[in-house]
């Protein structure tokens, strides 16, 4: 009976799980507005097609795909998304949790690159990364910022909740912390979270202001989590006055620590060691109430009155090695987090290490999805191909408990909790042929007669310069307050 009984559990969520794609698929049809029907097909061809997608016009070729290519251009070009209704419907989803139930989300930024599109607008320069420092190039692009829910565990799966085009003129923190704030509110709205609930936990990469965050996003239920710099200096808490007087203005600011000289450091507040099995053994040292030193420029140029005091914990994470057999440079974290035991500091670099599960979605985005391959025109059609690449993702991972093992002769054969993306999409074929399609019959049509042959184009598309990052407010004249 036991046996029975588990085999009874078994196919209650594999039904579970293909009512929920077959849900996700019907919702997802609502979404699309004008040219809905091949925009679905479109989908369906990104997920069915063979091998990584390396045009965006092969996929009129998919047996899925009953449409031409025209169709196709015009579907990007012309058709509709609504964006916020999608956004909504990725915030209802089931989501991973780790930490005994917390939510942890990951906030990264990749380019779209556009070096030769001159007649594409809203291009700006986008840092690329190389394998050193003087291989680093900014070229012009289009830059993307994702949202996702992260994973427990060793693994490459990611919930993708929202993804933004950054224009020129935009703050990079300001749209941060607004894009923060809706995925938070959406998922709150969705009841994922609710008061008494721990804090979920927000992780990004040195990029980010995350001291500045951490005060933009204050009266939310989250905790910033940032790798800052090696080279950073931050003060301490102000210690209690000797002998409970004290003359004169009171200090804002307690005992100087410069990360990049050891002698500088005063004495740790929480010390650990663990034992993993990538890195070898982690050892991680933590500063209670560590803040930074803020004056009147760059994004506090424009702060009314006093600049605050924005307390978090500092944390120095060394390993053994990294994969590879690389030595290995301590990193610097900051979190929002005050008071932090031992065991929260050991979330907290946890949850950060665990934030390159986003990159992995990221990579697979662009080279199995072909998210960056088409040479698109426009940037709402960029906007417009993002969204479909971000729901034949959440497809994927909807249909892992469906999926099966397709794999190479030269491939490990894995448990299904353990498929990679790439392997679900092998079998998404059949999937597909078990879920109804929303989308409706192809109409047939002809070709317009085009341009008359020997006439040529008469309207130069217009070029566009490549737009800078928002330049940072100068600081204000006369008197400044001092931080």
């Amino acid at each position: 009976m036991d046996s029975v009984a588990r085999v009874d559990g078994a196919d209650q969520a594999v039904m579970a799980a293909g009512q929920q794609l077959q849900g996700f698929r019907a919702e997802l049809y609502r979404c699309l507005g004008r040219r809905r029907d091949e925009l679905f097909e479109l989908t369906d061809a990104l997920l069915c097609a063979e091998g990584p997608v390396s045009t965006l016009v092969g996929l009129c070729l998919a047996p899925e795909h009953r449409r031409g290519h025209g169709a196709l251009y015009d579907a990007v070009n012309a058709g509709t998304v609504d964006v916020e209704r999608l956004r909504a419907v990725l915030a209802c989803l089931p989501i991973s949790r780790m930490f005994g139930g917390r939510i942890v989300l990951a906030v990264d930024a990749t380019p779209w690159l556009r070096p030769d599109a001159e007649t594409s607008p809203e291009r700006s320069f986008c840092h690329v990364y190389g394998r050193t420092r003087q291989s680093d190039q900014f070229v012009p692009g289009w830059p993307y910022q994702l949202v996702a829910a992260l994973e427990s565990g060793p693994t490459s799966w990611t919930a993708l909740l929202d993804a933004r085009r950054l224009s020129p003129a935009e703050d990079a923190t300001a749209v941060t912390a607004a894009q923060l704030r809706q995925v938070v509110g959406r998922l709150c709205a969705a009841g994922h979270w609710s008061p008494g609930d721990p804090p979920m936990l927000v992780v990004c990469d040195a990029g980010y202001d995350v001291c500045r965050l951490a005060f933009v996003l204050a009266d939310l239920p989250i905790e910033l989590i940032g790798r800052i710099r090696a080279d950073r200096v931050l003060c301490g808490p102000v210690p209690p006055p000797f002998g409970g007087r004290r003359a004169g203005r009171p200090r804002r600011h307690g005992a100087v620590m410069t990360l990049a000289d050891p002698g500088s450091w005063p004495a740790p507040t929480t010390e650990s060691t663990h034992e993993t099995a990538r890195y070898g053994r982690a050892q991680a040292r933590s500063w209670d109430r560590m803040h930074p030193r803020l004056t009147h420029r760059g994004a506090w140029a424009t702060h009314p009155g006093q600049l605050p005091i924005v307390e978090g914990t500092l944390i120095r994470l060394a390993v053994d090695h990294l994969p590879g057999a690389r030595a290995a440079k301590p990193i610097w974290l900051w979190t929002s987090a005050v008071d932090a035991d031992a065991d929260q500091v050991t979330r907290c670099w946890q949850a950060y290490l665990r934030r390159f599960d986003a990159e992995h979605t990221i990579r697979f985005a662009k080279q199995v999805l072909g998210w960056t391959r088409p040479k698109l025109h426009s940037p709402a059609a960029a906007d417009r191909w993002t969204w479909l690449v971000v729901a034949a993702h959440t497809q994927l991972r909807l249909a892992r408990p469906l999926a099966a093992d397709l794999r190479r002769p030269w491939e490990r054969p894995l448990p299904a909790e353990r498929l990679t993306p790439a392997r679900v999409r092998r079998g998404f074929r059949y999937l597909r042929a078990k879920t109804p399609s929303p989308a409706g019959a192809p109409k047939p049509t002809h070709p317009g007669p085009g341009r008359p042959p020997g006439v040529p184009n008469r309207q130069r598309a217009p070029r566009y310069d490549v737009g800078k990052p928002a330049a940072r407010a100068a600081p204000t004249s006369g008197k400044q307050v001092k931080g």
